[in-house]
């Protein structure tokens, strides 16, 4: 009974606040109101067979919902009391630009044990989804669809500034259900937002609530339809939520490619950032470990920044345990995306880091292919002493 009155009043809360907004919109000039978005599209087939969202679409979050109240630092863990103008860009960007000493995961003698840790736990199956869940799952969600759903979950996190390790949850639960649970493609969307409200609240000081997910959704879920599924994902997953992601790997792999500099390179960071992002987009990067995936990353955005000079190196190779050879499949597919040779359709990523906070990396432009003998062995390019 006491639930019920609970309900209740949280339902006559909730008119009241959107009552409200709606008044507040009426008073607005009109070219100043925001679109929200569903994505109605992954439900409409193409005559192509493909699926896709109107062009004209945006994400439209009010600035009281899209504005959180606590002030965070972009490193788990971490919060600072003082706050200049570029550390509160950097938090908001959700780029990792100051990875000294104090990380947790970089302290000193420990950071070994650490990564070994972290490798071992990536690798079990518990946290793995299957490398081809589309095809022995699933019945009624492709790849296509796959990629809409997340190219339009980074805008999400972006309209609510979520920190970046919230959306590699995020993608990480998607994939890790869909891998033992069928579901069609009218659910798709609530997966998406019940799983960014998960990772929220595992990542973030003050996620989002639930009225907001179903307010970005352009209100097509109920609130009780996202609590029910985010329960569906807790019981699927068997609540095993702390899973090392890509993120996790790229800060380590970052600080060892940024000693080749002399001084930080933010380019490479953001690069880094973006290329990542881009291979969440791609199903062909599923079966890739993180770990693997973050190695990649740093290969293709050193190749990108560097193209004459070997992107690999003995210091890359030791810490990640990859050779370049094993970054071959991974590092073709993400080149490929970020030549827009494949999913060239979604753009939310590409948009997010076009912008001056993020150096603008993705309209770097980068060589149309990866030399073959990048991808030899290291010893086999040093030479025998005479």
């Amino acid at each position: 009974m006491a639930a019920q009155e609970n309900c209740t009043r949280v339902t006559r809360l909730a008119a009241k606040k959107r009552a409200a907004e709606e008044a507040m919109q009426q008073l607005q000039p009109q070219q100043n109101k925001k679109k929200r978005v569903v994505l109605g599209e992954i439900q409409n087939v193409l005559p192509s067979g493909d699926v896709g969202l109107g062009k004209n679409q945006k994400l439209g979050v009010e600035n009281e919902k899209q504005k959180l109240k606590s002030k965070r630092n972009v490193r788990k863990g971490k919060v600072t009391v003082k706050e200049t103008e570029n550390t509160k860009e950097e938090k908001d960007s959700g780029i990792d630009l100051d990875m000294k000493s104090d990380d947790p995961q970089m302290c000193g003698a420990y950071v070994s044990d650490i990564y070994e840790y972290l490798h071992n736990m990536e690798m079990e199956a518990k946290r793995r989804p299957l490398p081809d869940y589309l095809e022995k799952v699933q019945k009624d969600v492709t790849a296509n669809m796959r990629g809409i759903l997340i190219d339009w979950l980074v805008e999400v996190a972006e309209e609510y500034k979520l920190l970046s390790d919230t959306l590699y949850l995020t993608v990480s639960y998607i994939d890790r259900f869909l891998s033992v649970n069928a579901i069609n493609r009218q659910r798709l969307q609530l997966l998406g937002v019940s799983s960014m409200l998960i990772a929220s609240k595992y990542e973030e000081i003050s996620p989002p609530h639930v009225e907001d997910f179903c307010y970005i959704t352009d209100n097509t879920y109920t609130m009780e339809d996202v609590v029910k599924m985010e329960a569906d994902v807790l019981k699927s997953l068997k609540f095993e939520m702390g899973n090392p992601t890509m993120k996790t790997f790229l800060r380590k792999f970052t600080q060892i490619a940024q000693e080749d500099y002399e001084s930080s390179s933010e380019q490479l960071e953001f690069l880094g950032g973006y290329l990542a992002e881009l291979s969440l987009l791609d199903y062909g990067c599923v079966k890739f470990l993180p770990s693997l995936v973050a190695a990649s990353v740093i290969f293709l955005s050193r190749f990108t920044l560097q193209p004459q000079l070997h992107p690999w190196n003995s210091a890359l190779q030791r810490h990640s345990g990859y050779e370049a050879a094993d970054l071959k499949e991974c590092v073709c597919i993400l080149h490929d995306l970020q030549m827009s040779r494949r999913g060239s359709a979604l753009v939310a990523v590409r948009e997010k880091y076009k912008q001056q906070k993020f150096k603008c990396v993705s309209t770097l432009s980068t060589p149309s292919e990866v030399p073959e003998s990048f991808f030899e062995d290291i010893k086999s390019r040093i030479r025998p002493s005479t």
